[in-house]
């Protein structure tokens, strides 16, 4: 299973990603050198959306999908 997840960052920042193991994925952003670059400067984050996907390609179509919409359409899915 892969997950596309949204993160929301210490300065209200969104962060969106696709993992297979999201436990293990927001504490990587949270405390480790595996973090995204852009999540780093800006811990502690909060993971605030979720959803599985049967297979990669599923899931990085919605991740793709989830990038282009503004701030505002990224607060109405966390909704």
């Amino acid at each position: 299973m892969y997950y596309v997840y949204i993160l929301k960052c210490r300065d209200k920042t969104l962060y969106t990603g696709i993992t297979v193991d999201l436990v293990r994925r927001v504490k990587e952003h949270n405390s480790s050198k595996l973090g995204a670059k852009y999540t780093r400067a800006r811990r502690p984050v909060k993971l605030v959306y979720a959803k599985k996907f049967r297979n990669r390609s599923l899931a990085s179509q919605a991740e793709s999908r989830i990038k282009k919409l503004t701030r505002e359409e990224k607060l109405k899915l966390i909704k």
